[in-house]
């Protein structure tokens, strides 16, 4: 990699077509990170590997982009188009073509952060296609630091999702508890299709739509525990049942949490809140919550930054 350095008026400047892209196969699947939501988020390799890519693709079931930032990306690096989940999970028309030609697939943030997305780049090297990554800025590695939290002291994130046709899942809120039990924070990501197919139908999550999830989680959790409230032999589950009970005890609406929306991006906002306040919150584009456990004096300080007087 090279960047050459033109001298203008101001002196000694580095020339945005000068950057160089070497060992970019002819043919094969190129995993491009987007970033979180603009085209100045996007490393200049990651643009100039789309530019030089056959074919594009969009990912736009996992994450989405704002429609003004696309069509200057187009602009920049040529014809895109949106793929969905069935597209992705069966790549038989990517395959196909990366076979021949370059194909480019864009994923907002990082490119392996989806299992999805690692099961497709295994599938290409199992067909022996070559498959690059061009690594992009996270959700996951914006947050924490953004809202104040220590990154060392947060346990595995979550997803809360819609309620799929009567289906509630209970997992999301699961985890969350058996964070806090152990002192952890949680990154919770919201939901962005009240389908569940991936085909193109997104809504993004708002506030209002996350508390009304959580609650419905909340109410079919605790029915469970007081249906099977026998004792179990196994102390895995009798630690995480403690932990759900515990969980369950609070005053739901008083739970503090940080509500951050369009995180990485002009836009970005974030408010130090409660379960219950989320009700009034607007949110913006996308947006994501943090669950606070234990905090330190430093964290506590830098959440209070975030808190509406």
């Amino acid at each position: 990699m090279t960047l050459a350095l033109s001298k203008g008026a101001g002196g000694l400047s580095m020339a945005e077509d000068s950057f160089v892209l070497q060992n970019i196969p002819k043919t094969g699947l190129l995993l491009i990170g987007m970033g979180p939501g603009s085209v100045g988020g996007m490393s200049l390799e990651a643009i100039e590997a789309a530019k030089r890519a056959d074919h594009r693709r969009y990912e736009a079931y996992t994450a989405l982009w704002p429609e003004p930032e696309l069509e200057l990306l187009e602009k920049r690096i040529g014809t895109i188009q949106r793929v969905m989940r069935p597209e992705v999970e069966q790549p038989n028309e990517i395959f196909a073509l990366a076979r021949d030609s370059l194909v480019a697939l864009l994923v907002v943030g990082d490119p392996l952060q989806a299992t999805t997305h690692v099961d497709l780049q295994l599938q290409a090297l199992e067909q022996d296609i070559e498959c690059r990554i061009f690594h992009g800025v996270s959700i996951t590695t914006i947050v924490t630091g953004a809202v104040g939290l220590s990154n060392y002291r947060f346990g595995r994130q979550t997803t809360v999702t819609y309620p799929y046709d009567g289906w509630i899942a209970t997992s999301p809120l699961e985890m969350i508890a058996v964070n806090k039990s152990r002192g952890l924070h949680s990154l919770v990501l919201l939901d962005l299709d009240p389908t569940g197919q991936g085909i193109g139908q997104q809504k993004p999550m708002s506030p209002k739509d996350a508390k009304h999830s959580i609650e419905l989680m909340w109410n079919k959790l605790d029915e469970h525990l007081k249906q099977f409230s026998e004792p179990t032999e196994s102390p895995l589950i009798a630690l995480q049942e403690a932990a759900f009970k515990l969980f369950l005890d609070q005053n739901r609406d008083e739970i503090p949490l940080v509500l951050c929306s369009d995180m990485g991006t002009p836009e970005q906002n974030i408010l130090f809140t409660t379960l219950g306040g989320l009700e009034d919150c607007e949110g913006g584009r996308l947006n994501c919550l943090l669950v606070p456990a234990r905090t330190s004096e430093v964290e506590e300080k830098a959440l209070l930054r975030w808190k509406l007087e």
